[in-house]
């Protein structure tokens, strides 16, 4: 397979970064390299330009370094909170593995990390708290806590019996108590009032008269 020598002007990862010189197949620096924008053919009007390729080259690594020591100090302070699923003895369903870290960091920081940046030994298998080491750049590497704590288990059929059931005992007993007396017990207790008044009045006679 034919070679050719090109010069690239942006990072190629696997292959190399802006301003080096590298041996790549004829036909992938003409159907991929070139058409991308990605490098160029190694001419004397060609190497003029490795100046301002290595100048591109530096601003762009000195920025990456700079971002990403900043997102480890953030990071180094972070605590990601993760749930799993266990057994009555403790141990995890499953494990925790680096696509899950990298997916749960998005979604509850929104900070994106590859994968490959992630190291993890061996999946985390067991509650508690884990270190994680990141390797966010061939300069900056931290370290991110990882707690794991245990899911809550679902409630067992009888015990969602149990408190509906108590819940409904609980109901009558508080409105029996706010019913205030009305109609005919609240009429009947003003009957029952008024009712001595009346036998009181009945049994009273006209005196009678002397000689009668």
């Amino acid at each position: 397979m034919a070679k050719t020598e090109v010069i690239l002007t942006h990072n190629v990862v696997g292959l190399g970064a802006e301003s080096d010189h590298v041996k790549v197949a004829a036909g992938y620096a003409r159907n991929y390299l070139f058409p991308q924008g990605l490098a160029i053919s190694l001419t004397a009007a060609n190497k003029r330009r490795l100046e301002s390729l290595r100048q591109r080259r530096a601003e762009r690594e000195s920025l990456e370094f700079n971002t990403m020591s900043e997102l480890a100090k953030g990071l180094s302070k972070t605590v990601l909170v993760l749930t799993a699923k266990t057994g009555e003895d403790g141990k995890m369903f499953g494990s925790i593995t680096a696509g899950i870290i990298a997916a749960e960091l998005k979604q509850q920081f929104d900070v994106a990390l590859d994968i490959k940046k992630i190291h993890v030994e061996h999946p985390l298998r067991t509650v508690g708290e884990h270190e994680v080491e990141l390797r966010l750049h061939p300069e900056v590497t931290t370290t991110l806590k990882v707690r794991i704590d245990r899911a809550a288990p679902p409630q067992r059929p009888q015990e969602v019996a149990a408190a509906e059931s108590q819940a409904g005992e609980e109901a009558p007993a508080k409105s029996k108590e706010a019913v205030p007396a009305k109609g005919k017990e609240a009429s009947g207790a003003k009957g029952k009032e008024a009712a001595p008044g009346k036998t009181e009045a009945k049994g009273e006679r006209a005196p009678r008269r002397a000689g009668s």
